[in-house]
């Protein structure tokens, strides 16, 4: 047992660092606390998937409760802290630097946040002890607190949750800006853009910046020989595997959760994974820790942004540039809240009139598939060609439509919202053109909103 509060991520290091067999960590992270629950890990340090899941709930189901023993033993219980954590960090260092120089992280003027959760306990250290000096902490937000009395919500996807931290950037003339979720799982990051204003890029950005980065060292490292990977998810932006293509390793998309990812990781020892993420602001770098990681991803994203400013760009151009190379996709969610027993039923609804009466056309562009992954079949709608696909079953719908648009319909495991994802793209043929090229794709999202009546 940790000896005080840790972040997520360093219970999967552990888990394997120990040589134990499970892990279970309590968390509501930035969920109201009604949300509150509890995750998981299994030996491999991914949490669990089946059959262990399904081993798990039926043991439980059919356990005697006054088997349960409620006078600890406490001979048997065995602390632990900071050897742990000085393991993970020189992990999380190994893993999430690429010979940086001096210099170069000299001029790195950070600010960070860990709005009052857990990364306060862990971040600042590995800064540190990686070579990162200019780190603004945001005060006010640094001290742990489970009413988190400075946001609304300790979610790092809402810019509203940044505010103190993007004022603090402006005060300092800060580069970048790094917030971390309540259990230090999902970052926030916000750069410059070409006009200087401090900007948060989504999930699907960050993802797309930091596996270019990866690939590009793993590249000029000469480690890229045909048996890697990258991971994502059926919901986050098709871009990766644009990107993946490009530099010759495999791009493997499993469901939504890391749980996926990590499953890939065991599912096929025998090729090396580099890196990967979902829209829903997590990554993963490398395999030491088999869930998403803001400890490791804080890092890598400064590495980044370090490495690029000694050249005279900046992240958010760097990001223009990928769109150039790769195409210009553009993401939006769409979440619609349905509370009690009532929305549950309506949410459920809103899934079988889909999945019954799929739309043919939307924005005027035919849809040419749809993936139902509860069926486990991707039906052609101009064919009615069907395909059996080899993922494990969810309640998840994606549309496909003739121009390349991609909406995908998922109700939250977590929470009583139903998700609406839309993904569209274009090609980009210069950094110049991005601001009209970007108004194209915002008024296409637009009409598919409307057409699908989301709004």
């Amino acid at each position: 047992m940790f000896s005080d509060l840790r972040p997520t991520p360093e219970l999967s290091f552990a888990l394997k660092h120990l040589g134990c067999q499970c892990g279970i960590v309590l968390t509501a992270s930035h969920n109201p606390p009604e949300y509150n629950g509890y995750k998981v890990y299994w030996e491999d340090g991914g949490q669990i998937v089946p059959p262990q899941d399904e081993g798990i709930i039926n043991t439980i189901e059919n356990l005697n409760y006054n088997q349960i023993k409620f006078d600890a033993n406490e001979d048997l219980i065995h602390y632990i802290d900071n050897d742990v954590d000085q393991a993970f960090i020189k992990s999380t260092i190994e893993n999430a630097c690429f010979n940086t120089s001096v210099e170069a992280k000299d001029n790195l003027n950070i600010v960070f946040t860990s709005l009052h959760g857990t990364s306060i306990t862990l971040v600042p250290d590995t800064f540190a002890q990686a070579g990162y000096k200019n780190v603004n902490i945001v005060e006010e937000q640094r001290v742990p607190n489970g009413d988190f009395p400075t946001v609304k919500s300790p979610n790092p996807e809402e810019s509203e949750a940044l505010t103190m931290a993007l004022a603090l950037a402006d005060k300092t003339n800060s580069d970048i800006v790094i917030g971390t979720d309540p259990d230090c799982d999902r970052l926030g990051v916000a750069v410059r853009n070409n006009e200087g204003k401090m900007i948060l890029l989504n999930g699907n950005q960050t993802m797309i910046l930091m596996t270019a980065f990866l690939l590009d060292q793993w590249k000029q490292a000469g480690k890229i020989n045909g048996k890697q990977f990258v991971g994502s998810t059926i919901v986050s932006t098709p871009m990766i595997m644009e990107l993946a293509t490009a530099y010759g390793v495999e791009c493997k998309v499993g469901l939504t959760g890391f749980k996926w990812i990590a499953k890939m990781i065991k599912d096929f020892p025998e090729l090396e994974f580099i890196g990967g993420g979902e829209e829903s602001f997590g990554y993963m770098v490398g395999d030491a820790v088999r869930d998403k990681d803001a400890v490791a991803a804080t890092l890598l994203i400064c590495e980044l942004a370090a490495q690029v400013k000694a050249k005279g760009s900046t992240v958010y151009k760097e990001l223009l540039k990928l769109y150039v190379e790769h195409g210009f996709y553009k993401e939006h969610l769409i979440s619609i809240t349905k509370k009690g027993m009532e929305g549950l039923a309506e949410i459920n609804q809103m899934m079988v009139t889909m999945r019954n009466n799929p739309v043919k056309e939307i924005n005027g562009q035919r849809v040419l598939m749809l993936e139902d992954y509860k069926s486990s079949v991707a039906k052609n709608l101009l064919t009615g060609e069907e395909e059996t696909m080899n993922i494990p079953k969810a309640d998840v719908l994606i549309y496909y439509t003739e121009d390349g648009s991609k909406i995908c319909a998922r109700p939250s495991g977590t929470e009583p919202k139903i998700k609406f994802y839309i993904s569209v793209n274009t090609k980009l043929d210069s950094v110049e053109n991005f601001k009209e090229v970007e108004t194209v794709l915002n008024n296409k999202i637009k009409n598919i909103i409307a057409a699908m009546q989301l709004s």
